[in-house]
């Protein structure tokens, strides 16, 4: 993981090698900076697997991962779906060619990719059903527990199992610089530091996508 920040001072103030930081375009509003590494991780997976516009394209998941994925897959011209439960969340996405479905909405066996970031696993296995033969199941979420699958049927229907995590901050920050990206609305609340407790209180309840910290 890198660190980002505004000048250079930072580097000796933390004592860590300069590769390890990345520069922060002055066009880019602090609020937006702090999705730096969740986009990167987003953008991880064009950087793992070819998606094109021909490409039938399922994310199960409608939390802020899923969300990010959703949109940066948008600029790839793919067919795109997002699977979620709610509503709110979804809602989000109104800007973008992105149908919206719930769970019992799913046509199985009829996606190309299928990207699972509930972090439960009946999001796993509705991503799965939802693969046609030889398709890619690209994996984010990771499991508080163990995971069960029906290891047969991926090796029968030849699916491909993509683990994907961390991804490219450099490509992130210029997706940010360039403003490819609809943030504004993931920011549900702010905080002064002084109540930086109560603030990841916050960032813990259902629904909520991005909690502002500020430092003055």
């Amino acid at each position: 993981m890198g660190i980002v920040n505004r000048n250079g001072a930072f580097a000796e103030y933390l004592s860590l090698p300069s590769e390890n930081l990345y520069e922060v375009p002055s066009q880019i509003p602090d609020d937006f900076v702090v999705f730096t590494e969740p986009l990167a991780a987003a953008l991880e997976i064009q950087e793992q697997v070819h998606i094109q516009k021909r490409d039938l394209v399922l994310i199960v998941g409608d939390g802020k991962l899923g969300l990010l994925i959703a949109q940066t897959l948008f600029h790839t011209g793919c067919t795109l779906h997002i699977m979620g439960k709610h509503e709110k969340k979804l809602q989000l996405l109104s800007d973008f060619d992105i149908l919206t479905l719930k769970p019992e909405d799913l046509e199985e066996r009829s996606y190309d990719f299928s990207i699972e970031c509930t972090g439960n696993p009946e999001g796993f296995l509705l991503a799965r059903k939802a693969l046609r033969p030889r398709g890619t199941l690209i994996m984010k979420s990771t499991y508080s527990s163990h995971l069960n699958i029906d290891a047969s049927s991926l090796v029968v229907d030849e699916i491909s199992l993509v683990g994907s995590r961390c991804g490219p901050f450099p490509k992130a920050l210029k997706m940010l610089s360039e403003e490819n990206i609809n943030l504004s609305p993931m920011v549900h609340h702010r905080f002064p530091i002084e109540q930086g407790l109560k603030a990841f209180e916050e960032a813990q309840k259902p629904g909520v996508l991005k909690v502002i910290v500020e430092f003055k």
